[in-house]
């Protein structure tokens, strides 16, 4: 399962590395935030995932093509035709859907390589599919899309378990996840699947225990 792991890294890797340098530009940042932006994007749900499961963090450094993929494809949307980044901008649930299952499928294999229990890789895929994501809208200062879109975190844990119950190994097996993590992300999309939710309001007046401001 070797080499599918790193297929899935890259291909993850560069779709969340496009993602944040997109979402940076979208946010006038200079060239120098625009990188910043996309390497924490790429990279920053398997830092989160090693720092959970006790793997060390300097880990990042050795992943050197991953580094390298990850700076060209943010320096190719840096100097696009802003063009081509609109069209870009309308597939991009879909591109980021690739990211998602190809990173919740990374940290799920991550985590059954490591003989971790079924929960750990569970944790694992979420946190890896996720954690990028969530770290770059805090920093362009926008709500997280896992907190507010449609169903999204939920796949990348059903990722995580179906990769914790079964032995799969198999280069079509994994592909086969793969396509549907991110056809079940892009269902979500298109009919607006949503977990329950609740609304409180605050009254005009009141502070939150009730009570008279």
């Amino acid at each position: 399962m070797e080499w599918e792991f790193h297929v899935f890294s890259l291909i993850g890797t560069i779709a969340f590395a496009v993602s944040g340098a997109i979402v940076a530009m979208e946010e006038e940042y200079d060239i120098l935030g625009v990188f910043v932006l996309g390497l924490v994007t790429a990279f920053g749900g398997g830092i989160i995932r090693n720092l959970l499961i006790g793997v060390p963090v300097t880990t990042l450094w050795n992943q050197g093509l991953f580094l390298k993929t990850a700076g060209v494809a943010i320096l190719i949307v840096f100097i696009l035709p802003i063009d081509w980044i609109h069209h870009w901008k309308k597939g991009e649930a879909f591109f980021d859907a690739i990211g998602l299952a190809a990173f919740a499928i990374q940290g799920a294999s991550f985590a059954v390589k490591a003989n971790l229990p079924l929960s750990a890789v569970m944790v694992a895929a979420m946190l890896t599919g996720i954690g990028g994501g969530m770290i770059r809208d805090i920093m362009a200062g926008r709500k997280p899309l896992v907190l507010r879109d449609e169903i999204y975190a939920m796949w990348a844990i059903a990722a995580g378990f179906v990769m914790g119950i079964m032995n799969i190994n198999m280069p079509w097996e994994l592909f086969t996840l793969f396509l549907l993590i991110v056809v079940f992300r892009m269902l979500s999309v298109f009919y607006k699947w949503k977990l329950p939710r609740r609304k409180i309001h605050i009254a005009g007046g009141q502070n939150q225990s009730g009570g008279q401001s």
